[in-house]
C-alpha cells in the first residue's frame, strides 16, 4: 500500500510491539512527564482543553484511576495494536483516546482530525520531545494524519490492529466499518449522541450572583466551547420541579448565560441564520412550540408543551436549545433512545437521576454529570469500560 499521504505527527513504526499490563510504569511515567511539559508550555496555556488534558495526565490522577481497578487487573494484558479514528470537531479528543489505549496496555496509532487544530500540534510536539527521555514509548505513541478518502490506509491499519476505536458521527462509523477488521479484533464505536440538561428551578432562584455566574460559565463550557457539536453538549433543557418558580428561574438562568456568552462567543452570520431556521422549523414541527425572545441571537430558545420521539432531530450548532418543563422525569421514558448520552444536572442529585434511568430501563443516558463537567473524560465512556475492553484477560483453569 502507498502511504505517501500519511503524515506522522509523532512516534515511529509500531510493526513489532509487545503489549503491556494495564497502567504499566513506563506509560505512567511518560504521561506524567507529558502533563508537566504541557503545564509549562506557554502556547498550551492559551487552550483550556489542552490544560484540562494535562491535568488528566497528572501522576496523582493516574494513580487514582489505577486505584479504581485495585486487585482487578493482575491477570490482564493489552490486546496489542489499537487503531483510533478521532472525530473532526473536538480537537483534544485524539489525545484522550490515545491515553485510554496506552493505559490499557496497547501500542496506539491515532488518526487525528485533518483540521489544523493548534491543540493537536501542541500535544504532539510535547510528546515528540519526550521520546528522548522515554525512547521505548515512541513505538507505542503514534499520531498520524491522512485524507479521509484514503480508505486503503484505513483498511491497512484495520487489518493489522487488535482493537479499533471509532469516534465520530454515524456516517464516519459506517465508512470506517467498510474496512474489515481481523477476525480476532475488537471494536468500540462512539457515534452520534444527544445530551440534555435537567435543572431544578428552585436551585436557580436560590443562587447568589456569583453562584449563578459560575453555573452560566459551566453551561457555556459544556456547549459553546465546541459550538454545541460535542456529543456531550446539552441540546434539550428539562426544567424539573415546581412550575411556580419556573418563569423567574428561566429568565435568571438564560440572562446569565447570555451575559457570559455574548462577549466570548463569536457568532458567525451563517450560524445565526441556521439557528433562526432551526427555530422556525421546530416551531412548526414540535407540539405547542414557542420561540422565546432574547436580547440577541446568542441564545435561541424554543419551549415545547410535550416531548416527542423526534425532538432530538431538532438541533443546531452554536447555542440552540429546546426547553420542556414538568414536575417529574416521566416524560423522558418514551423519548430517551440509545442516542441519548450525557445528562447534566443543576440542583438535581445525580444519584436520583441514575436510579430513575435504572428503574425505567432506559436504553439511553450513559453518563450523569454536574453542569460544567459534561466533557470531563473518563475511562468508562458511553457505558464502555475502556481498560477492560482494550485489554484481554489471561485465565488459569
Amino acid at each position: 500500500m502507498n502511504r505517501s499521504d500519511v503524515t506522522l505527527l509523532c512516534g515511529e513504526s509500531c510493526e513489532t510491539i509487545r503489549p503491556l499490563p494495564p497502567f504499566s510504569e513506563p506509560v505512567l511515567a511518560f504521561l506524567s512527564d507529558l502533563s508537566a511539559a504541557l503545564m509549562k508550555d506557554r502556547q498550551a496555556k492559551a487552550y483550556p482543553d489542552v490544560i484540562t488534558f494535562a491535568f488528566f495526565c497528572r501522576r496523582a490522577h493516574l494513580e487514582a484511576l489505577r486505584a479504581e481497578y485495585a486487585g482487578q487487573l493482575e491477570d490482564r494484558l493489552g490486546r496489542g495494536l489499537a487503531f483510533h479514528i478521532a472525530p473532526g470537531n473536538v480537537p483534544i479528543n485524539f489525545a484522550y483516546s490515545l491515553v485510554a489505549g496506552l493505559l490499557a496496555g496497547n501500542a496506539c496509532v491515532v488518526k487525528a482530525s485533518s483540521r489544523d487544530f493548534a491543540q493537536t500540534r501542541i500535544v504532539c510536539r510535547a510528546m515528540e520531545m519526550l521520546f528522548n527521555a522515554h525512547p521505548a514509548m515512541a513505538a507505542y505513541v503514534n499520531v498520524i494524519l491522512y485524507p479521509r478518502e484514503r480508505q486503503d490506509i484505513t483498511q491497512d491499519y484495520s487489518a493489522r490492529c487488535d482493537a479499533r476505536i471509532i469516534w465520530g458521527g454515524d456516517e464516519t462509523v459506517r465508512r470506517v466499518r467498510a474496512a474489515a477488521l481481523a477476525p480476532h479484533a475488537v471494536e468500540v464505536t462512539f457515534p452520534d449522541r444527544y445530551s440534555l440538561l435537567v435543572i431544578d428551578p428552585r436551585a436557580v432562584l436560590a443562587m447568589d450572583e456569583k453562584q449563578l455566574a459560575q453555573a452560566a460559565q459551566g453551561f457555556y463550557n459544556d456547549t459553546y466551547l465546541t459550538d454545541q457539536n460535542a456529543c456531550t453538549s446539552p441540546r434539550l433543557v428539562y426544567w424539573l420541579g415546581e412550575k411556580e418558580a419556573l418563569g423567574e428561574a428561566q429568565d435568571r438562568f438564560w440572562n446569565a448565560v447570555q451575559a457570559f456568552a455574548q462577549p466570548r462567543y463569536p457568532l458567525e452570520p451563517v450560524v445565526a441564520v441556521d439557528k433562526l431556521t432551526a427555530a422556525c422549523r421546530a416551531a412548526i414541527g414540535l407540539p405547542g412550540a414557542q420561540i422565546i425572545p432574547m436580547a440577541d441571537n446568542t441564545v435561541v430558545r424554543v419551549q415545547v408543551d410535550a416531548l416527542t420521539a423526534d425532538v432530538d432531530e431538532h438541533r443546531c450548532a452554536g447555542g440552540f436549545f429546546i426547553e420542556y418543563a414538568s414536575d417529574t422525569l416521566d416524560a423522558l421514558v418514551p423519548v430517551v433512545k440509545r442516542k441519548y448520552q450525557t445528562l447534566s444536572c443543576l440542583g438535581v442529585d445525580g444519584k436520583v437521576i441514575r436510579r430513575f434511568v435504572v428503574e425505567n430501563g432506559l436504553r439511553g443516558i450513559d453518563r450523569i454529570a454536574p453542569v460544567g463537567h459534561t466533557m470531563d473524560f473518563a475511562l468508562t465512556w458511553d457505558g464502555n469500560d475502556l481498560i477492560r475492553t482494550l485489554s484481554r484477560r489471561i485465565t488459569v483453569v
